[in-house]
């Protein structure tokens, strides 16, 4: 697997910049690169960011996370054709109105109160987050979205 400092060493190569010049290019203290390439320091969210969108590249296979460069907002903007055909719209489905027990215990109320919390909330986002960042994931979302795009044609 590649690394971080890696990928920004490869990077900065693959442009015949100095170290020095990428951190002049960045707006970041002149060693601050060499510290990233040799592992001394990493960087900040927000540098990862701006190094990701410098080189063009996304933060994910910047960090060694993807082998594929392509940025999300590149392949969101991208023309897409899709020779499948659309799928026929879902039926719409009308879910019963839930019953709700109430008895000593309160009835749904502990679920109600585990879904509701802030540490659940975060674990689902993170899971859904670690999903869509999968190359499955991505596919998932290119075929919905253009599937969404042909129907809006």
């Amino acid at each position: 697997m590649v690394t971080l400092s890696q990928r920004i060493e490869e990077l900065r190569t693959q442009r015949n910049l100095s170290r020095p010049a990428l951190a002049a290019a960045l707006s970041l203290p002149r060693t601050a690169v060499e510290k990233f390439e040799t592992g001394r320091q990493t960087p900040t969210r927000e540098q990862q960011e701006q190094l990701a969108a410098f080189f063009g590249v996304s933060v994910f296979y910047l960090r060694g996370e993807s082998s594929d460069p392509t940025r999300q907002d590149a392949w969101l903007d991208g023309d897409f054709t899709d020779d499948t055909p659309a799928a026929p719209a879902p039926k719409k489905y009308t879910q019963p109105p839930r019953q709700v027990q109430s008895g000593p215990s309160g009835g749904g109320a502990i679920f109600d109160t585990f879904a509701g919390s802030r540490a659940f909330q975060d674990a689902v986002r993170a899971a859904v987050l670690d999903v869509l960042r999968s190359p499955e994931g991505q596919n998932l979302l290119i075929q919905s979205i253009r599937k969404e795009l042909s129907r809006m044609k």
